[in-house]
């Protein structure tokens, strides 16, 4: 079977190679294949003229680091069949930040040997001094997410080749850190060419000096300088709920906090009708907070965690979200709508409900209600195709409000408007307006304006008890078209 024999060059010159790595280096009979010649042991063996074959032009031929690994990968695998055993030699340790080496690995047409080479680790451990029994990570520069990143750990950063991938870096951790944030910039460490330069996080693109052999040292950082994370506002939650926490937030209940929740999400409708994004982002926060509170204390009585929280409404969303995540195929929103539909029915229909309408949720408000019970018997044929015989509808149920009036019967009056109003919403929900929102923005228009006319009154040193119903009509207009 053929064979590629993997080796590591170590983490700096060529005095750091023990000498049974050597002697395979210098082996001429064997051909040599190296990821990089830009290496110290390398330049020491051109000196002594032994031959290898480098891949450096696949860097320059593609724009994706992935796209050159699996080009050097497919090369390799082809040379080692045409000579049947060959050698492949990577900086430091091949099972460290070396994934052509995970790649031909994971692969089974050719057997692959491993022969060790020195980690620079150690040494990298040495230059910034930090013992890693405290915690450290060690990510690939060229391929990390934010999300990855630990910044209370000892952080690292292998393969920072030159400025635009020192430029990534900097750029995404300066989503979490402050600009003067240390880092500690290491080349070549453990060789006579270590250097170490400490400089703040936001310069450090501008180092000269980057290469093959450059790392990138990040100090850690507490939690609480982390305010924006979703962990310290968790711990910040608990905290507030803990012994030694505030009576207010320890005293809350579910119960207790159900109309806080339904303040703070009309609040958050304010700011959208308002445009305000500063607004909407503190709205957008007290509406979490609710989330945390109730997650919190379903956490202190051992019923629930944020974290099943979190994974419900992943799963559902995953769930109902097959043309995203799974192969099914849409051609339109329309299409998306009708799979919703039919997926929330699927799992409605494992829950025990005597009637459509036992899913309503009846805490919500009157307007709400009435919506989500028209849509539930839409659901089944239960409505009308158009809009039309709804507003025939609604001129029906208006002269008989009016009848009802002419009588004045208060319970048939309650019962008349109670009738007009529910044929309001659904003619509302004909043309997919919230009811309930448009209400809501009538009520902001006439409190907008009403303040206005008070203020205007006021101008005057009057009040408005002192005008009568036609001068208050004119301040109206005025209003209406300020």
């Amino acid at each position: 079977m053929c064979r590629i024999e993997i080796i590591g060059l170590g983490a700096g010159d060529i005095d750091q190679l023990n000498l049974g790595t050597y002697r395979k280096l210098i082996e001429q009979n064997v051909p040599l294949f190296v990821r990089t010649a830009d290496h110290p042991v390398l330049d020491s063996l051109k000196q002594e003229n032994i031959t290898f074959q480098a891949f450096d032009s696949i860097y320059q031929a593609h724009d994706h680091f992935e796209a050159v690994y699996e080009e050097i990968v497919r090369q390799l695998l082809s040379l080692a069949q045409q000579h049947q055993f060959i050698r492949y030699a990577v900086p430091g340790h091949p099972m460290l930040a070396e994934r052509t080496v995970q790649m031909l690995l994971d692969q089974t047409d050719v057997k692959v040997e491993i022969s060790g080479g020195q980690s620079f680790l150690d040494d990298l451990f040495t230059a910034v001094k930090i013992d890693p029994i405290e915690g450290f990570q060690f990510l690939d520069a060229t391929s990390f997410e934010r999300s990855q990143i630990d910044y209370t750990s000892h952080l690292i950063f292998c393969q920072v080749y030159d400025q635009m991938i020192a430029s990534d870096v900097k750029l995404t951790l300066l989503e979490d850190l402050p600009p003067h944030h240390p880092v500690v910039v290491v080349e070549a460490a453990g060789s006579s060419a270590e250097q170490t330069i400490r400089v703040p996080l936001v310069e450090l693109d501008q180092v000269i000096q980057l290469s093959n052999l450059t790392s990138v040292y990040v100090e850690p950082i507490t939690q609480e300088a982390l305010p924006h994370q979703f962990t310290r506002l968790r711990e910040v939650i608990a905290t507030l709920r803990g012994p030694n926490g505030c009576p207010w937030d320890r005293k809350q209940t579910h119960q207790s906090l159900r109309k806080y929740l339904i303040e703070e999400a009309y609040e958050l409708i304010d700011a959208i009708d308002e445009e305000d994004d500063d607004h909407i982002i503190e709205e957008l926060g007290d509406v979490l907070l609710q989330v945390m509170l109730h997650s919190q204390i379903g956490e202190d009585h051992g019923f629930f965690t944020i974290d099943d929280v979190i994974r419900s409404i992943t799963e559902k969303m995953i769930r109902r979200h097959p043309h995203v995540f799974s192969d099914v195929q849409v051609a339109n929103e329309q299409d998306v709508m009708e799979n919703w539909q039919i997926i929330k029915a699927r799992e409605q229909n494992n829950e025990i409900n005597q009637s459509l309408l036992d899913r309503i949720p009846f805490s919500a408000s009157t307007l709400v209600t009435a919506d989500l019970l028209q849509k539930e018997a839409a659901k089944v044929g239960f409505d009308w195709d158009t809009a039309t015989p709804v507003i025939e509808k609604l001129t029906e149920e208006l002269e008989e409000v009016t009848e009802a009036i002419q009588q004045g019967e208060t319970t048939d009056i309650e019962k008349e408007i109670g009738d007009l109003l529910f044929t309001i919403v659904n003619l509302a929900r004909h043309y997919q307006i919230s009811s309930d929102l448009a209400l809501n923005r009538t009520n902001n228009k006439f409190k907008d304006r009403f303040q206005y006319m008070e203020s205007e009154i006021d101008k005057l040193g009057k009040q408005m008890t002192d005008l009568t119903l036609e001068d208050l009509d004119h301040f109206w207009e005025k209003a209406k078209k300020n």
